[in-house]
């Protein structure tokens, strides 16, 4: 019995919903004035009809008293959502004063529907729910110990038994009986009605500020997701520049140095090397720009490579593993020696992989060509499928010394380090402990890609 009664208890503080801290705000707008209004008219309007038919021929009170006691039951609608439990409490006291001593007007339709919209709104409207059960309980065993007082001392019984001094009842019910139950069962159905339907307006409100609250939370993360993918965006383009116009620049530096110092020697058999440097340096300007163009066309329309379906030669597809050869083959025409050595299924890589890979190695040799005094590296591409945790690895080693005052930016290597970091991979930049440079990227082939846009 003991453990059934704490079940209901527990069932009972889950619906009321106890330890719930959320307070509903509550204000007084202008609805709660007109509500007032017209709840004040309608109550009015009935009390002199009423009187008119002379039903209040048998009070004493002054008619000043009885429109006293309307309004102030009206007034007090327009503060139930401000001052709930307040309200509550107001109008279970005017419920009481004015049923002792005014047991008609208390008895109008307006004034019970006063009475029931201000226990509805104590219980939707109560900041805590703790509270809000202690009040509306004692508003409710308030009105029964009431409701029995008048029946057992008061006189009820006698007026109920002059009233159905004629009536016949039932061979089960008599009467008094059923005029004793049928009263009690209509104030359970109004007070519980009262609260529980207030309960669950309370219910209502809060799944509503739960959805709202989760609504504003999905649209904060969703600007911090749009924002973290422009700032990817943004450094993916910038990575991209970054390689396409230092990778040609530099070999427009190194050939046209070569060029100026054929020149200066004069001689005539120099001539024809000069014109060779100044014609790589015309090819790569070229090339420079044509992948600028196409790397600013793709930009300006995403979708324009699967429309053009090729016809636009401005916009070609990003460099991938086997435009590898012929940037080895360009490196090498600028007089830098390079080995070139794949390990395993290469030509499984991934395309995003595959353009990482490209850019990573063309951003290495450039900074051999501008800062290194190496003349000749080395790149190892390795596919390992079989390993406890298959990776690709990139490893690109030189043979030279830094060459004072050409120290850059920085950028290349943070690009570097940038796409590396996009896919978790392992970086490994910095002197060798013999001679030379190294920088070795191990991408993980297991891991996903952390932006779709920074991959690119």
């Amino acid at each position: 019995m003991t453990v059934h009664d704490d079940g209901s208890s527990g069932r009972l503080a889950t619906f009321f919903a106890t330890d719930d801290d959320w307070e509903r705000e509550g204000s007084i707008t202008l609805g709660d004035w007109l509500v007032g209004a017209v709840v004040l008219v309608a109550s009015l309007v009935t009390l002199e009809l009423i009187r008119g038919v002379g039903t209040l021929d048998s009070s004493d009170a002054p008619t000043w008293v009885e429109w006293t006691a309307v309004v102030v039951g009206a007034a007090l609608l327009v503060f139930r959502r401000r001052f709930p439990l307040t309200i509550a409490l107001l109008a279970g006291l005017h419920m009481f004063v004015t049923g002792v001593w005014l047991p008609t007007v208390m008895g109008l339709l307006p004034m019970q529907i006063i009475y029931f919209v201000a226990f509805f709104a104590g219980a939707a409207w109560a900041r805590r729910r703790r509270d809000m059960v202690v009040v509306m309980g004692l508003i409710t065993l308030f009105m029964f110990a009431w409701l029995s007082w008048q029946f057992a001392v008061g006189s009820g019984i006698d007026e109920i038994r002059e009233s159905t001094a004629d009536a016949e009842g039932s061979s089960l019910i008599g009467p008094v009986t059923a005029y004793v139950l049928l009263t009690t069962l209509m104030n359970l159905l109004y007070f519980a009605g009262a609260i529980v339907g207030g309960q669950v307006a309370w219910r209502g409100a809060r799944q509503k500020a739960e959805l709202a609250e989760q609504a504003a939370t999905i649209a904060a993360q969703s600007g911090q997701l749009q924002r973290r993918a422009v700032i990817d965006e943004r450094l993916r383009i910038a990575r991209e520049l970054h390689d396409v116009v230092a990778h040609h620049v530099a070999v427009v530096g190194v050939q046209a140095a070569a060029g100026r110092k054929l020149l200066e020697r004069g001689r005539p058999d120099d001539i024809e090397g000069a014109a060779e440097a100044l014609g790589n340096v015309e090819a790569s300007a070229r090339e420079g720009v044509t992948q600028m163009r196409s790397l600013l066309g793709t930009l300006r329309d995403p979708a324009g490579d699967a429309e053009t379906d090729g016809a636009d030669e401005r916009r070609r597809p990003e460099p991938r593993l086997e435009d590898l050869p012929a940037l080895l083959d360009e490196v090498r025409e600028s007089g830098l020696r390079v080995d070139y050595e794949a390990v395993g299924p290469v030509e499984d890589l991934s395309v995003p992989l595959a353009h990482s890979v490209y850019r990573i190695v063309q951003e290495a040799l450039a900074n051999v060509r501008r800062h290194s005094t190496a003349d000749r590296a080395q790149v190892v591409l390795r596919v390992d499928r079989a390993a406890a945790a298959p990776y690709a690895e990139v490893e690109i080693t030189d043979n030279g010394r830094p060459r004072h005052g050409t120290s850059g930016s920085g950028l290349g290597l943070l690009g570097v380090r940038e796409r590396a970091a996009v896919r978790k991979a392992e970086v490994d930049i910095g002197p060798r402990a013999v001679q030379g440079f190294r920088v070795r990227v191990r991408f993980p082939l297991d891991s996903p890609v952390a932006s779709m846009g920074a991959a690119r």
